[in-house]
C-alpha cells in the first residue's frame, strides 16, 4: 500500500519529518543511507540536504533528479511521533482513502453524522475530520 505524503520538513543531523495523509508523522533518519550508500553521499551537503521536497503525486521524496526515497521505505522505517495533529485529515484525503465524494462529508455534517467542532472543523476553505470520526461513521481501513 501507498501511504501518500502531504509534506516533508529537513530537520538538523540528517533526520526528516513526514506527515502522510492518514494523519500520521514519522521521523526519518537519513544519516545511515548517506554514510552506506554512494548515491547519498551529496546529501552531506546541508544546502542540498535542506531542498528536500514531496515527490509528484505525494509517493515520495526527492532532493534531485538522482537522490529519492520512496514513501513506503518512510512509512516502515521512520519512527512514529506524537503531534497536535495526528488523527486529522484533510476532506480530500478522507474522501480518497475512504473512496467517498466530499460533498458526502459535507451532507454527513449538515444531518448531525458528523458534529461541526467535535469531529469536523473547517480552517480558511479547508475542512478537517477526525480518523476517528470518519472510522465511526465509514468503516475501520482494513490496510490501516
Amino acid at each position: 500500500m501507498f501511504h501518500k505524503i502531504k509534506n516533508v520538513t529537513a530537520l538538523p543531523d540528517y533526520k526528516i519529518s513526514i506527515q502522510f495523509s492518514e494523519g500520521i508523522t514519522k521521523i526519518y533518519n537519513v544519516k545511515e543511507l548517506i554514510e552506506k550508500n554512494p548515491m547519498f553521499k551529496n546529501l552531506k551537503n546541508e544546502e542540498l540536504f535542506y531542498n528536500v521536497e514531496v515527490d509528484v503525486g505525494g509517493y515520495g521524496i526527492i532532493w534531485n533528479d538522482d537522490i529519492d526515497i520512496s514513501c513506503d521505505e518512510l512509512y516502515e522505517k521512520g519512527e512514529t511521533i506524537e503531534t497536535p495533529f495526528d488523527g486529522l485529515i484533510a476532506f480530500s484525503d478522507a474522501t480518497l482513502i475512504w473512496g467517498l465524494n466530499e460533498s458526502t462529508l459535507r451532507k454527513a455534517i449538515s444531518y448531525g453524522k458528523l458534529i461541526n467542532g467535535v469531529d469536523v472543523c473547517k480552517y480558511g476553505k479547508q475542512w478537517v475530520v477526525s480518523i476517528k470520526a470518519m472510522e465511526r461513521e465509514y468503516g475501520i481501513l482494513k490496510n490501516k
